[in-house]
């Protein structure tokens, strides 16, 4: 029985924050909207070095896509191989890391 009065209370407060929300929502939108006062900022001009700096950028992500796809293909051409030798890559760092 005290729990049906504590979830009865818990109700009614969820459905009062509701209805306040609602009423907090509705009541700005009735309203006219405001007119800007300032000029939206410009967008930043980038300098030669951060425009040099971005193609870096893009040059390293191209090649590292190729890579990988070259990787991609040559592990579907050899798939045991890459298993041996992903193995052994393994094991010796395991190793190494071990004596530590």
């Amino acid at each position: 029985m005290a729990a049906d009065a504590v979830v009865s209370r818990e109700l009614r407060s969820l459905q009062d924050e509701l209805s306040t929300s609602q009423r907090e929502r509705v009541a700005p939108a009735s309203a006219p909207p405001a007119a800007p006062t300032t000029m939206p900022p410009s967008p930043p001009t980038e300098t030669t070095e951060e425009q040099e700096l971005r193609q870096q950028l893009r040059e390293l992500v191209n090649e590292v896509t190729t890579f990988f796809e070259e990787a991609e293909k040559d592990i579907a051409a050899h798939p045991t191989q890459s298993v041996v030798g992903a193995l052994l890559v393994g094991v010796l760092i395991g190793r190494l890391l071990g004596r530590r």
